[in-house]
């Protein structure tokens, strides 16, 4: 799918002339731009780098887990207060 009309913005890499072409063939290979292979194959990693760092999967028996103790909290603990009491002073300074 191109994506000439919606680009507005550049960059810029330098790469050694073996990189450059080991793009380039691959480019061809998938009957792309190299512009056009480039900006997916780095999208696709970006995406894949923020899904991991970002989405947390949870088994069916932490999911179930995770609902009791947004539903039934446990009583804070001593910790917790003193975190509490620590931030309530810090955002009064």
């Amino acid at each position: 799918m191109p994506r000439t009309a919606r680009r507005q913005q550049r960059i810029s890499l330098r790469l050694s002339p073996e990189s450059k072409y080991r793009l380039e063939r691959a480019a061809a290979y998938t009957e792309k731009t190299l512009t056009d292979f480039v900006i997916d194959v780095a999208l696709q990693k970006a995406d894949a780098i923020v899904k991991e760092r970002e989405v947390i999967a949870l088994t069916a028996a932490e999911w179930e887990r995770f609902q009791e103790l947004l539903l039934n909290p446990p009583e804070p603990n001593k910790r917790l207060k003193k975190a509490f009491a620590e931030r309530i002073r810090t955002v009064r300074s």
